[in-house]
């Protein structure tokens, strides 16, 4: 089974190709179509190496949660019945099925929402330097994975594509785009998180992170501009989950998540000022066929835990 690494519609105006999904415009002037590949980046990085339906797996699950969260807040999604798509879209149904999203357009906020429910990653490592995560003050004698006595709302910038997202105080994000806005998010994300968090232990999952992107669409009464989830949504790549029945705070935990893509990576020798390749000479980073496997098959599993009670 083979990877789809790049679309090729070429009736259609491709946007832009971002770590995953390619963005077309279509004939719709108030629309787009997202379409996700089998691409798989980690520390920012697109790997050479694709994960076989990886695409369709994330699109299942976003599905699954934008139907499920849409009460909280809603979304950017349309339609994914190809046959609901303008016409030029058809004819490409074999690349597209079941990968596809025509999505509502959004002027996007520049930072991404990250929660985090548990210390572990990024967090922990600055935890551990400074007893704070993104600035915010962290209570003492925490342990990896454990759990936050409430969850923490720690955003980031939007990287360009090769850069790194890099993580930002909340007092600087305001800057960035805003107090109001800022707060609008934050308590969406908060909310968003906890509903998820909640579903998932149910299922026999741990939440531990999650990250979000809003965007902003005219509202249909006077006032401000509506927000609105879009991108993916809890996805693995966009989240740690984590077994229940395997946590144990006080270290690293099994994971259904790029994890284990990055840990890969890391004993095959990346490093910060490698991003282009193990000689750092553009021949770029992949991963045997282990691994591979291995990833479809943790967020094939991911997929049908959460959905297991969902009929």
């Amino acid at each position: 089974m083979a990877a789809l690494l790049q679309t090729n519609l070429p009736d259609l105006q491709l946007l832009s190709r971002g770590k995953v999904r390619d963005v077309y415009a279509t004939s719709s002037p108030d629309h787009l179509l997202f379409v996700a590949t089998d691409r798989i980046s980690v520390y920012d990085i697109i790997l050479n190496s694709g994960i076989p339906d990886k695409g369709k797996l994330l699109t299942s699950i976003s599905l699954f949660w934008f139907e499920k969260l849409k009460h909280i807040i809603p979304n950017h999604l349309v339609t994914v019945n190809i046959d609901e798509m303008p016409n030029e879209v058809q004819q490409y149904r074999e690349q597209l099925e079941g990968r596809t999203m025509l999505v509502r357009k959004a002027k996007i906020v520049p930072i991404e929402a990250i929660v985090r429910g548990y210390i572990t990653g990024s967090a922990w490592a600055e935890y551990q330097k400074s007893q704070t995560v993104c600035g915010i003050p962290i209570p003492e004698k925490m342990v990896e994975s454990q759990k936050f006595p409430t969850p923490i709302f720690t955003p980031s910038t939007k990287a360009e594509q090769g850069a790194h997202d890099e993580n930002i105080s909340p007092e600087k994000a305001a800057q960035l785009i805003g107090q109001d806005l800022f707060g609008r998010i934050q308590a969406a994300s908060l909310q968003l998180y906890m509903a998820a968090a909640e579903y998932a232990e149910s299922c026999g999952l741990i939440l531990a992170d999650t990250k979000f992107e809003f965007g902003l669409i005219p509202s249909t009464s006077v006032g401000q501009d509506e927000l609105i989830l879009v991108d993916e949504v809890l996805t693995p790549d966009s989240s740690r989950y984590w077994p229940r029945d395997q946590y144990e705070p006080g270290k690293g935990q099994p994971s259904f998540d790029k994890q284990y893509v990055r840990n890969a990576l890391t004993a095959a020798g990346y490093r910060k000022g490698l991003e282009s390749g193990p000689n750092g000479n553009g021949e770029g980073w992949g991963i045997d066929d282990t691994v591979i496997e291995g990833t479809r098959k943790r967020y094939k599993e991911a997929e049908q835990m959460l959905k297991s009670t969902h009929s």
